[in-house]
C-alpha cells in the first residue's frame, strides 16, 4: 500500500487548537493509575523525526513536500471544524460562534451567520460542524456548542433559529469534545469530553468522556449497545477526531494526560480504559480495549481527522504537523508526518468532495505563535 504524497494544490485551509499533555491545552486531573508508560519506549527526536509507538509499528518521517499547499482563506479567528455542502461550498465554524462560507468557485469567504447563545471560555465555544445527509430535503446543519449552561447539539437551517438535539452535556474550560459526524447508518456521532472531572468516563450513566450516537432528532437508536442511551463507547478523555472509512468502520483520534496521545478504532460498547489507562496498558482481561497507535503528546495533541483513500489524516497541535497514518483494513501502518512546523497549530482535517484534503491552523486560539495570515484554510492534493 503506498504512502499518500502531497503535490501541489489549489486552497487552503484553518485549524483550531485542543488540548494534550504537554500541550498548553493540558489536563489538571490526576495521574492515571497505569499508562502506556509500562507498555510502550518513547525515544527523543530532533525536529526532524517521528516517534509513533512502538504498538503502532514506529514512526517515520517523510520528506517534506516539495511544493506548499495552496492557502483557500487567511485572516480567520480560531476555527475548529469544516464541513461540505452538496453545493461544493464549504462552512468554517470559529470558536466565537460564527460560521463562514467558502465557495466553491470563486474561495471567496463570507460571514454565514453568528449562532446565538454561543460561550466561549478555554477550549469551549462554536466547536463541531455536520451537515445533513439528507441536506437537499431538509437543509439542516448541525453543531457542537457551549452555552451558558452545557454543551449541547442544535440543528438549524443556515440563517435559522437553532433547535436542541441534545443538551445537558457537561461543559468545562477543557475537555469539551465537540467533534460530530454523520455514520454511514445515517445516525449522528459526537466526540464528548469528560470536562476534567475524569470519573465521568466510566460512568455509564454519565454522556461525559464518551462517544454519543443518536438519530438525527437526538433520540436513542433502538441498536445502540446500553439501552436507552446514547452511549455507543465509553473510557474516553477528550475525542476530537471522528471519520468513517469505507467499510463503515469508525477512526477516532484522542489526546493524552501527560504520555500518549491516541488514534483508537471504535466499535460499539467497548471502553477504550480513561482513566485507568493512557495509551497502551493493562486491559485487565479484555476489558479494555488498547489504540491502534499512540503518540508521545508532544508530537501529536490530536484533534480533526479524515480518511482519503486509505489513509488516515491526523491533524496535531502541540506537534504542529499533519499525521498520514495507512490503514490496512482494520490495523493500522507506520505514520508519517507531514508539514512539520510549516504552519504552526492544525486544529481540522476534512476530506473534500473533490478528493483533496483541507486542513485548518489554530494560531490565534491564545496558545500558538500568531504568523501573518493566521489563521488559514490549506487546501492539500494528495494521492489516492
Amino acid at each position: 500500500m503506498r504512502s499518500v504524497t502531497p503535490v501541489l494544490a489549489a486552497a487552503g485551509l484553518a485549524v483550531l487548537t485542543a488540548c494534550g499533555g504537554s500541550d498548553a491545552e493540558t489536563s489538571t486531573a490526576a495521574p492515571t493509575t497505569n499508562t502506556a508508560a509500562a507498555t510502550t519506549a518513547t525515544t527523543t527526536a530532533d525536529p526532524g523525526t517521528s516517534t509513533a509507538a512502538a504498538a503502532s509499528g514506529g514512526g517515520e518521517v517523510t520528506a517534506q513536500a516539495a511544493a506548499r499547499p495552496r492557502t483557500i482563506a487567511t485572516g480567520l479567528n480560531t476555527p475548529w471544524s469544516i464541513a461540505f455542502l452538496p453545493s461544493g461550498d464549504a462552512l468554517v465554524s470559529e470558536r466565537g460562534g460564527v460560521i463562514k462560507r467558502v465557495a466553491a468557485k470563486t474561495r471567496r469567504v463570507t460571514t454565514e451567520m453568528r449562532v446565538p447563545g454561543v460561550v466561549e471560555q478555554g477550549e469551549s465555544g462554536l466547536l463541531g460542524l455536520a451537515v445533513s445527509p439528507t441536506y437537499a430535503k431538509d437543509r439542516m446543519v448541525y453543531a457542537y456548542l457551549t452555552t451558558a449552561r452545557d454543551n449541547r447539539i442544535v440543528r438549524f437551517r443556515l440563517r435559522g433559529k437553532p433547535r436542541v438535539v441534545v443538551s445537558g452535556l457537561e461543559k468545562a474550560p477543557i475537555h469539551d469534545g465537540g467533534r460530530i459526524a454523520f455514520g454511514p447508518d445515517g445516525k449522528l456521532y459526537a466526540g464528548v469530553g469528560d470536562a476534567g472531572n475524569t470519573d465521568l468516563a466510566q460512568d455509564q450513566d454519565s454522556q461525559n468522556g464518551k462517544i454519543l450516537r443518536m438519530n438525527p432528532s437526538g433520540s436513542v437508536p433502538k441498536d445502540n449497545p446500553f439501552p436507552g442511551s446514547r452511549v455507543f463507547s465509553l473510557g474516553h478523555r477528550n475525542v476530537q477526531g471522528l471519520a468513517f472509512d469505507a467499510k463503515g468502520r469508525l477512526w477516532a483520534s484522542e489526546f493524552g494526560q501527560s504520555t500518549r496521545d491516541e488514534v483508537n478504532l471504535v466499535e460499539k460498547g467497548k471502553n477504550y480504559g480513561w482513566p485507568t489507562v493512557e495509551g497502551r496498558g493493562d486491559t485487565q482481561g479484555g476489558k479494555f480495549t488498547n489504540p491502534l497507535v499512540t503518540w508521545a503528546t508532544s508530537e501529536a495533541s490530536p484533534s480533526g481527522v479524515a480518511i482519503v483513500g486509505t489513509h488516515l489524516y491526523v491533524a496535531a497541535l502541540g506537534g504542529e504537523r499533519l499525521w498520514d497514518v495507512p490503514l490496512r483494513g482494520a490495523k493500522t501502518g507506520r505514520p508519517k508526518a507531514l508539514l512539520q512546523g510549516r504552519y504552526g497549530r492544525i486544529r481540522a482535517a476534512t476530506a473534500a468532495p473533490d478528493g483533496s484534503l483541507w486542513i485548518a491552523t489554530s494560531n490565534r486560539d491564545g496558545r500558538g505563535d500568531v504568523r501573518s495570515g493566521d489563521d488559514r484554510i490549506l487546501r492539500l492534493a494528495v494521492k489516492r
